[in-house]
């Protein structure tokens, strides 16, 4: 198992850290280093940066939104960054939530897996540098009737295959995920639950092409704390896990809420969301179980971290991406260093 950083969304309050965090990331062998883009920050800039200031380290979107970009636009992004990291790039796909997509960029949410689905056909053909033809629901190039015709894309990117993921949660996505991609993207990865809740819909995607997890990257964001006092540790994340269970999304739409449920959590999960809707934080973060947190994040001294990570590893996790804790650069850095500190004792590294 290897390690990764997710610096989360660049504008978050703590970016002029957010590099030498990569950098540190970098030094100390971490695989991957990820970005996140909502309705702020985009990503291809901040990795651009990121890759500028590192030397080993690969950068990874997470994720780049479908709705914001053209296919064509993101093959093109993809083989640019790929270019200028020196081959350190991994494309992570995901379509975002309806709010965002629908108020933000103005697409329709609808039908996200057949839109996936034939975003990344198109994605992997122009990274292939084929002639761009395809015809499909969503989109149809070159446009009929109109002065367009087939061209390809000019850069070379240094691979010939740039590693591709998706953020995945629900069953049908995540079946879908181990179909057509290289490795999901995930969060609120529990390894009491992992086999229900990931690995088997993964599983059945990566059959349906004859294929195993072998090779297949499963890739949870995992927040870690460092400390000895465990429930005010956890009580850290409350804010955070009440606001995807409870507030990310709609009542009909959390995906997340869903994931809660499928974890043993339905009269929490729904509690939470309930508080959360009706503009009660504090009462959402106050119902979130300490075991959900503990199940889904990495909190205590080096040793009960390497343990956890141990029981992540025989998960199925083959990267872990750490988010740690922390309002200062030295608490982060700090996180990075047990981390690795972590993996070496858990005899992973």
């Amino acid at each position: 198992m290897r390690l990764g950083i997710n610096l989360g969304y660049w504008g978050a309050g703590m970016d002029a850290d957010n590099l030498t965090v990569a950098q540190e990331a970098d030094r100390l062998g971490y695989a991957v280093c990820w970005a996140a883009e909502a309705y702020g920050s985009d990503v291809p800039s901040v990795l651009a940066w990121v890759a500028a200031r590192t030397e080993r380290i690969d950068v990874g979107s997470a994720i780049l939104q479908i709705p914001a970009r053209a296919p064509a636009m993101t093959a093109m992004t993809a083989a640019t960054l790929d270019t200028l990291s020196g081959g350190r790039f991994r494309l992570g796909l995901g379509v975002s939530g309806p709010q965002v997509s629908e108020g933000w960029y103005g697409v329709a949410f609808d039908r996200p897996l057949a839109r996936t689905r034939e975003y990344v056909e198109i994605v992997r053909k122009a990274l292939s540098r084929e002639r761009l033809t395809h015809e499909g629901e969503h989109w149809t190039l070159p446009l009929p009737g109109g002065p367009g015709k087939p061209i390809k894309l000019t850069v070379h990117p240094v691979r010939p295959h740039i590693p591709l993921y998706i953020a995945a949660i629900g069953p049908k996505n995540l079946t879908q995920t181990g179909e057509i991609a290289d490795g999901a993207l995930l969060l609120f990865y529990s390894p009491a639950h992992a086999e229900e809740t990931a690995l088997a819909p993964l599983r059945a995607g990566r059959a349906k092409v004859g294929k195993g997890l072998e090779g297949f990257d499963v890739v949870p964001t995992v927040p870690l704390a460092l400390g000895d006092d465990i429930p005010a540790l956890a009580d850290q994340f409350r804010p955070y896990t009440a606001l995807y269970v409870g507030g990310m999304g709609s009542r009909e739409q959390n995906f997340y809420n869903r994931l809660a449920q499928r974890m043993g959590y339905a009269e929490e999960a729904a509690e939470i969301q309930e508080r959360y809707l009706a503009r009660d934080r504090d009462g959402a973060a106050a119902a979130v179980p300490h075991q959900l947190i503990d199940d889904t994040t990495l909190i205590g001294p080096v040793a009960r971290i390497a343990d956890r990570m141990r029981a992540f590893a025989d998960a199925g996790v083959t990267t872990l991406s750490l988010a740690p804790a922390g309002f200062t650069l030295e608490e982060r850095v700090a996180g990075l260093r047990a981390g690795a500190e972590a993996l070496e004792r858990a005899g992973l590294a």
